[in-house]
């Protein structure tokens, strides 16, 4: 007779082999057994911040769906996910404290008055801008907006990192091309 430890094994086996695989029933059952431990050990690990524990366990999905591989015991399991989970927190912690240092700094430092030549810019760019579809301005959003890694875009739109790279690559070409002709027209 088999023991509840050894069942135990052979279910993580079998759900490690199936995120590995990139089964769709293995991450809702990963989701099913894990999201409430991997929320509560997040929550300690952001020191009560839900905001960041929410974020970090988004991206502790994304990195077991990337990084999936087989394990055949229950606690190499957990943690090797508790390893991941912490990264993602201290990653999101320092996002947060580098926005929070930007933003310190951007208002507590007297603005210069701008000149002629960078309205004249910002004004173009402000144009350029709305000229691009709703898709294209989302995506400058997330990069240069948000702050997102052309991994992170991907994973979260289904891309690849190449694709939306590429998409970026496209996208500033056109504007370069918008600002440009905007400037030429005004001088």
């Amino acid at each position: 007779m088999a023991s509840p430890q050894g069942c135990e094994e052979a279910a993580v086996s079998r759900l490690t082999r199936g995120l590995a695989a990139g089964e769709e029933a293995a991450f809702r059952e990963f989701h099913t057994r894990y999201f409430d431990r991997l929320f509560r050990y997040l929550i300690v690990a952001a020191h009560g911040d839900e905001a960041l524990a929410r974020d970090a366990l988004q991206e502790t999905y994304v990195r077991v769906a990337r990084h999936a591989r087989r394990f055949e015991d229950e606690q190499a399991f957990w943690d090797w996910m508790a390893v991941l989970a912490r990264s993602a927190v201290a990653d999101g912690g320092r996002r947060q404290s580098r926005y929070r240092r930007l933003l310190a700094i951007f208002q507590s430092q007297p603005q210069p008055a701008p000149r002629r030549e960078d309205e004249a810019i910002f004004g173009a760019l402000e144009f350029a801008m709305q000229q691009l579809g709703d898709a294209d301005r989302a995506l400058l959003e997330r990069k240069y907006g948000a702050g997102c890694t052309a991994r992170e875009i991907a994973a979260e739109n289904g891309l690849s990192e190449g694709a939306v790279e590429s998409r970026l690559g496209r996208i500033r070409r056109e504007l370069r091309g918008q600002i440009l002709k905007l400037l030429r027209q005004e001088g």
